[in-house]
């Protein structure tokens, strides 16, 4: 073989233009030949002048280009060459290019890449990654190269990449060889594995044979063997891929066996089933979105109209934890817990699937703009309905949990007005055993109570000072959670103590609220107050706040202390004396006095946050992983 090659030197140099369709002349004054083939799966393509050859192997799952060439009509600024970057060459797995009858002796390898199908903008798509491996004659050059990396994070950029190759035997491989690693979904279905733009290869000394047509003959027989060699290489890659893809198909399908027994098979929605019922995840359909996913609307074969979320990539959670999670949390059933239908394994981003209710969410009703007129009646049933369902999570379902997130927002009403806490994303199963869990903090600013702020002490008192601010919500009917800048804002905790201590606590009612029942307002008020101690060991659970809501438990010997958060927010605001006493009855009068806030600002949980209202660097960094 190796004497072979060796008498038939056809050529000394070569230049592809990969997907292109007619011939390049490059500023290097290199001739770059058209690679137009339709390659499939597993084939291979000798060029109309025979001395390189491609071959391609790997098949991709739902590819929308069925020839393997990707397109551009970008105009590339940073190479004199653009016309070599309209087109690409990829593959699902393997990408070989094959220099034959090549003069023996050192070359320069030129590879020029271009990743143009992921944009630059903050969109979705921008979060695709292709990566592959670059092997020459054999020796990997490149490992897990990133063309987009390479190019300094932007897209439309060409990157070239130039190497020293020997060529014995006459013979030159390159071959690009997907990592197992990047996206296979973003942008487009079945863009992934390597892409390559150009190539060429010039030799570092003074060649003596030259490709022409009088040696087109001598050539044939390097050509033959050539070919025979890069079919066999393919036809083994392909024996090789099967085997592997079957192999981890199986393992796959073992696993998801694993997964339907701990969930149940009922309670398994299939990834083509909730893509059809949303309209493949259509924006139109998009019901809302936060820090753990976005939320479609979608109706099912059945004719049910479900709630889909997309949980985001951020949570690291194992699919056994979280199938594990789920068949313990479809167990939770209350009149006031959205329904959890079910979820889906298949994807790589974990999927739920729950009851779509009619009229939203609370905060909608409450600070948007919709067609909702909550009357007082219809807004204590809807805190006691929410006070029920946490109580429920807390204390009488067959497994404690918090669920950290309680706020407007995941509070939705059905048809009847009935609230129903949603979105279990942030939801931890708690251990009776344990007085608190030290945990990453998540949640939202503007419920966060004090010690989970800061240290992270996860008890089901979280809960109960989170409900403590909503019900206070549902009585001004203005939101806790600003995200204005202006210091003067004046957050309602500080606005119900002014009036609180000043014995005039029915002027923070909603003034859309032109009737209500005094005694229930008060009740609401002195309730939530007791919810927001600083301390959670002030704080009464759930079941209790129920009966003090219902008025079936006596709030007289319930001590209501204004929280240390309060009174250092407005000694920042400027405030001459602080309030610290106990108040001996129920908005009507205070024990000491104190003047009112001159506009200092807050989000719930008060110590980490300064007076203006903007959370400070160290109080944003904690919640790493809130909305």
């Amino acid at each position: 073989m190796p004497l072979l090659f060796c008498n038939l030197c056809a050529a000394s140099s070569l230049a592809v233009d990969c997907g292109g369709s007619r011939t390049i002349s490059g500023s290097d004054n290199a001739m770059y030949q058209a690679d137009n083939a339709n390659l499939g799966a597993a084939s291979y393509y000798v060029g109309g002048a025979p001395i390189w050859g491609v071959s391609s192997s790997g098949r991709f799952m739902d590819p929308p280009n069925g020839s393997y060439i990707i397109y551009s009509s970008r105009q590339f600024q940073n190479t004199l060459d653009s016309g070599l970057f309209q087109t690409a060459r990829m593959s699902p797995s393997s990408l070989r290019y094959y220099g034959i009858g090549l003069e023996n002796g050192n070359y320069t390898v030129t590879l020029q890449f271009a990743e143009f199908d992921s944009p630059d903008p903050q969109a979705w798509k921008s979060r695709a990654r292709r990566v592959f491996d670059i092997y020459l004659q054999g020796e990997r050059r490149e490992k897990n190269f990133d063309i987009r990396k390479a190019a300094g994070g932007k897209s439309f950029v060409v990157v070239k990449k130039q190497y020293v190759v020997p060529v014995v035997k006459n013979f030159l491989e390159i071959h690009l060889f997907w990592a197992g690693k990047g996206t296979c979904c973003i942008p487009t279905q079945g863009y992934y594995g390597p892409a390559i733009s150009a190539l060429s290869a010039t030799p570092n000394f003074i060649p003596t044979v030259h490709y022409s047509v009088d040696n087109k003959s001598s050539s044939k027989t390097g050509v033959i063997v050539g070919v025979v060699i890069g079919v066999a290489v393919c036809l083994l890659a392909a024996l090789a891929g099967v085997f592997v893809w079957r192999q981890k198909r199986k393992k796959i399908l073992l696993e998801l066996e694993e997964l339907y027994t701990i969930v149940g098979r009922p309670n398994v929605f299939s990834y083509s089933e909730l893509r059809s019922a949303t309209e493949n995840f259509d924006s139109s359909n998009l019901l809302g979105e936060g820090g753990y996913g976005s939320v479609y609307k979608g109706k099912l074969s059945d004719g049910r109209v479900v709630a889909v979320k997309q949980l985001s990539e951020s949570s690291n959670q194992g699919k056994l934890q979280f199938a594990t999670e789920i068949e313990t949390i479809s167990r939770v059933q209350h009149r006031n817990l959205v329904k959890l239908y079910g979820c889906c394994l298949e994807s790589k981003t974990p999927l739920l699937v729950y009851e779509c209710l009619e009229n939203g969410s609370l905060d909608h009703a409450l600070f948007g703009k919709g067609g909702l007129n909550l009357d007082w009646p219809r807004r204590f049933e809807i805190c006691l309905g929410i006070a029920r369902g946490i109580a429920y999570l807390h204390e009488e379902s067959s497994v404690r949990i918090v669920h950290r997130d309680i706020k407007a927002s995941n509070v939705l009403l059905d048809a009847d007005l009935n609230p129903k806490i949603s979105d279990f994303g942030l939801a931890k199963l708690y251990d009776d055993k344990k007085t608190h869990v030290s945990t990453k903090v998540a949640g939202t600013f503007g419920y966060l109570a004090p010690e989970y702020a800061m240290r992270g002490h996860m008890t089901e008192k979280i809960d109960v000072f989170a409900f403590g601010v909503v019900a206070l919500e549902i009585v001004a009917g203005e939101s806790n959670h600003h995200t204005t800048l202006e210091e003067e804002t004046t957050y309602i905790f500080e606005k119900v103590w002014d009036l609180y201590e000043n014995g005039n606590p029915l002027d923070f009612v909603d003034p859309k609220l032109s009737k209500f029942n005094s005694e229930e307002v008060l009740r609401v008020i002195r309730v939530a107050l007791i919810c927001t101690q600083g301390s959670p060991h002030r704080r009464p659970s759930m079941s209790r706040v129920v009966s003090m809501l219902t008025g079936d438990a006596d709030m007289a010997g319930e001590e209501v202390i204004k929280p240390s958060y309060i009174t250092e927010w407005q000694v920042k605001a400027g405030s001459s004396s602080s309030y610290t006493g106990t108040s001996s009855q129920a908005g009507l009068s205070s024990s000491s006095t104190t003047q009112q806030s001159s506009g200092g600002g807050h989000a719930a949980g008060g110590d980490a946050t300064p007076a203006t209202g903007n959370p400070s660097p160290m109080f944003t960094s904690i919640i790493d992983e809130g909305r």
